[in-house]
Protein backbone atom coordinates (compact mmCIF):
# COMPACT_ATOMS: atom_id res chain seq x y z
CA UNK A 1 0.00 0.00 0.00
CA UNK A 2 1.23 3.49 -0.86
CA UNK A 3 -0.10 6.73 0.60
CA UNK A 4 0.54 10.03 -1.16
CA UNK A 5 0.61 13.03 1.16
CA UNK A 6 1.88 15.55 -1.39
CA UNK A 7 -1.56 16.39 -2.85
CA UNK A 8 -3.15 19.52 -1.39
CA UNK A 9 -6.16 18.56 0.73
CA UNK A 10 -5.99 14.85 -0.11
CA UNK A 11 -4.42 11.58 0.91
CA UNK A 12 -4.38 9.13 -1.98
CA UNK A 13 -4.03 5.41 -1.25
CA UNK A 14 -3.27 2.70 -3.80
CA UNK A 15 -2.00 -0.85 -4.07
CA UNK A 16 1.77 -0.65 -4.57
CA UNK A 17 1.68 -3.89 -6.56
CA UNK A 18 -0.79 -2.38 -9.07
CA UNK A 19 0.26 1.29 -9.38
CA UNK A 20 -1.87 1.86 -12.49
CA UNK A 21 -4.95 0.54 -10.68
CA UNK A 22 -7.56 2.54 -8.80
CA UNK A 23 -6.72 4.88 -5.94
CA UNK A 24 -8.78 5.90 -2.95
CA UNK A 25 -8.71 9.63 -2.13
CA UNK A 26 -9.69 10.89 1.31
CA UNK A 27 -9.23 14.09 3.27
CA UNK A 28 -6.28 14.40 5.64
CA UNK A 29 -8.76 14.37 8.57
CA UNK A 30 -10.34 11.13 7.34
CA UNK A 31 -6.93 9.53 6.90
CA UNK A 32 -5.87 10.63 10.37
CA UNK A 33 -9.05 9.18 11.90
CA UNK A 34 -8.44 5.89 10.06
CA UNK A 35 -4.83 5.63 11.27
CA UNK A 36 -5.82 6.58 14.82
CA UNK A 37 -8.53 3.92 14.80
CA UNK A 38 -6.01 1.30 13.71
CA UNK A 39 -3.53 2.33 16.39
CA UNK A 40 -5.96 2.50 19.29
CA UNK A 41 -7.91 -0.61 18.31
CA UNK A 42 -11.28 1.06 17.79
CA UNK A 43 -11.18 0.13 14.12
CA UNK A 44 -10.86 -3.53 13.24
CA UNK A 45 -9.10 -3.91 9.91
Amino acid sequence: MEVASNLPGLRAVRDSKVPAGPALAVSPAEWSAFVTGLKDGTLNA
